[in-house]
């Protein structure tokens, strides 16, 4: 895509005059929720929040990855990170993620935990390979955007004889969780803008149960100004008609039919589960896990990880504000014992948080 393109979706003129058309086409307020942390990111930095009207109320949901990691999962990295043999091989984002009384990986490797941070899953072939005598423990996070990178590293370990690779399987897929949210009234979301990244490897068709069963309305979007603006037109518009529409609007990245050879890749390694939200309980169906006959790459199985429900961090709402019940600033510890330098709850940990972006962007 050319910049000349890229920078209409940016121009001061044209957002000016959707959202003045937004304005005046607003009856009563819009509650609508943002899936994806880069649309988290990009409606705080482009200065969007607070120039849309009072009455639309922004929510941003369950789409960081690292924010829904649950307690547990974080505890299942520092077990296997203190064992001897092993070298955890992570995402950089994880690093701080909090786990049982605070600890983290980063304090692991601290204390002489062998944790390696990567920049894609294929950098751990290479580790793999130059340490034969570990085990290589990769783990696995994030939505479907990910999983089929994750796949395609164990496809090539295989044909490529590494056996000393392993992954450590916690991915969640996002329609689920829309449903899971759906079906809690108390936030009462109207809208949602939907994840490009994550559309593009799934498309359209799972998210119909939006509109269909819920009478809800949902826009596939990009993370421009004036795409964020549209697609709540879009909602704005629809509500005023009585209609529910689930809409690609991103389709200068996002096919409707998503990326059928992605999705081949993951379901040939993973199939469905239940899952733990962090903040939101199991919601069933919403996780991936390793196939049996993938099982010889199954750290989970290998090691008898056992991932339960149990207390969530004191004090700490990011499960509230995932849900969209709670605003970040209505937590007790937001900008007081938790802030970017020292996070207590996950959503603060990730640059693409909900409280690290309101902390960071939110205007006083």
């Amino acid at each position: 895509m050319s910049f000349e393109l890229l920078n209409k979706f940016r121009d001061p003129e044209l957002c000016g005059k959707v959202l003045e058309t937004l304005r005046t086409e607003l009856s009563g307020g819009l509650r609508f929720m943002e899936v994806c942390g880069t649309h988290t990111v990009a409606i705080f930095q482009s200065g969007l929040r607070s120039l849309l009207p009072e009455e639309i109320v922004h929510l941003s949901g369950p789409g960081c990855p690292v924010c829904v990691t649950h307690e547990s999962e974080v505890n299942a990295f520092l077990d296997l990170a203190g064992r001897d043999g092993v070298i955890m091989a992570t995402f950089g984002d994880l690093m701080r993620v909090p786990g049982h009384q605070g600890r983290n990986l980063k304090k692991a490797q601290a204390d002489g935990a062998r944790v390696k941070v990567v920049y894609s899953p294929f950098d751990t072939l290479k580790l793999a390979r130059e340490n034969p005598g570990d085990l290589v423990v990769f783990i696995g996070v994030g939505f479907e955007t990910t999983a089929p990178t994750i796949a395609a590293t164990m496809k090539m370990a295989r044909e490529q004889g590494i056996g000393n690779l392993r992954v450590l399987c916690f991915h969640k897929t996002v329609p689920a969780a829309l449903e899971a949210l759906l079906a809690d009234e108390r936030a009462g979301i109207e809208g949602f803008i939907l994840p490009g990244h994550v559309s593009a490897i799934i498309g359209l068709e799972p998210y119909r149960f939006i509109a269909d069963k819920y009478g809800k309305s949902a826009v596939i979007a990009g993370f421009e100004p004036l795409d964020i603006l549209q697609a709540l037109l879009s909602m704005v518009r629809w509500r005023n008609a009585g209609e529910a529409r689930v809409v690609n609007s991103y389709t200068r990245i996002v096919s409707d039919a998503g990326n059928a050879k992605a999705r081949e890749i993951m379901y040939e390694v993973f199939q469905p589960t239940d899952a733990l939200w962090r903040g939101i309980g199991c919601i069933p169906g919403s996780g991936l896990e390793i196939r049996p006959d993938w099982e010889s790459f199954d750290a989970g199985k290998e090691f008898g990880i056992v991932i339960e429900e149990g207390p969530a961090l004191p004090g700490c709402k990011c499960g509230d504000i995932l849900k969209g019940i709670k605003r970040p600033d209505e937590c007790p510890l937001f900008k007081k014992a938790c802030t970017p330098a020292n996070p207590v709850g996950p959503c603060m940990v990730s640059t693409e948080g909900s409280c690290a972006a309101y902390y960071k962007y939110k205007l006083d």
